[in-house]
């Protein structure tokens, strides 16, 4: 009786422990579980477009927008040609105001502010919200002088803060190792890889805090495509990156949240996994499937 008592004793303290042991795996599981959701949902909005819709003259090319943009992620745009996204990616940085005819209504909010409110500095704000467009556009000057473009019209004249400024872009573009020692050469002599990054480099100098990219590796060979699509995954832990794109594994590779446009309309915007995954409206699982586009 004394070693079924004992036996008994034993296996409650077993049993015990592995209450404890099974409640501590549940709570670790259950902790770091609230910890993704909370990694999950901690990116702050730093746009917002609300009942965007823009005409170019009788012609609506957006209509009621409503989407919003995470900080320090990429957010991808597509949709087939003539849908609306390149139009959208220029509303964020006003380029549309240089097209004639060209109207807006609704409101592009930019840390909480309206960027159409007639109290905006435009100039100031294309610096905020630099680009890069399809075709690489170098200045024809030096490669230093590209850089160096941007800060000195706003004001920075010193030789030494113009030199760390331009180091400093052309690393972040990874490009630094490559022409560090041809500063003074034409920036038209670079391979087509290297003045889109050039391009890059030249909009980071300025400080942006959101980087638009225009469907920037289009005109590229695969190499110089990946070389963009690495470069731009290690901006964005600086820089909030939106780039129009036809190439739907080019979203899938580099972007976070990706918004699908067809005919003007924002007909979908998500997670990207989720969104090349389980699309929530018919006409975007129809534009991945191939089935149009």
């Amino acid at each position: 009786m004394p070693h079924t008592l004992a036996q008994s004793a034993l296996q409650t303290a077993v049993n015990t422990l592995d209450t404890a042991a099974s409640e501590a795996a549940e709570a670790a599981t259950a902790t770091t579980d609230a910890a993704h959701v909370t990694a999950q949902t901690s990116a702050q909005t730093i746009v917002e477009t609300k009942n965007l819709s823009l005409w170019y003259n009788d012609f609506q090319a957006l209509y009621d927008v409503n989407m919003q943009i995470k900080e320090h992620e990429i957010t991808a745009l597509i949709g087939p040609s003539g849908c609306g996204k390149s139009t959208y990616l220029k509303t964020l940085n006003r380029m549309n105001d240089l097209v004639l005819g060209c109207k807006i209504a609704g409101s592009v909010l930019i840390g909480g502010h309206n960027i159409y409110a007639d109290s905006i500095d435009v100039t100031e704000l294309r610096t905020r919200v630099g680009m890069v467009f399809q075709k690489p556009n170098p200045f024809p000057m030096s490669l230093y002088d590209n850089i160096a473009y941007g800060p000195r019209l706003h004001g920075t004249k010193k030789r030494s803060e113009l030199d760390e400024i331009v180091e400093t872009a052309l690393r972040q573009a990874a490009i630094w190792d490559e022409v560090k020692d041809d500063l003074k050469k034409s920036a038209l002599g670079l391979s087509g890889g290297q003045q889109q990054r050039l391009c890059i480099a030249r909009a980071l100098a300025v400080k942006p805090e959101i980087l638009l990219m225009d469907e920037p590796t289009s005109a590229l060979d695969p190499i110089s495509t990946a070389k963009i699509e690495e470069l731009a995954l290690e901006l964005k832990e600086h820089y909030s990156i939106v780039i129009v794109t036809h190439n739907m594994q080019q979203a899938k590779r580099i972007s976070d949240a990706t918004a699908f446009f067809l005919l003007g309309k924002l007909i979908e915007c998500n997670n990207t996994e989720k969104l090349f995954s389980d699309p929530s409206d018919s006409r975007t699982f129809d534009y991945i499937t191939g089935r149009f586009g």
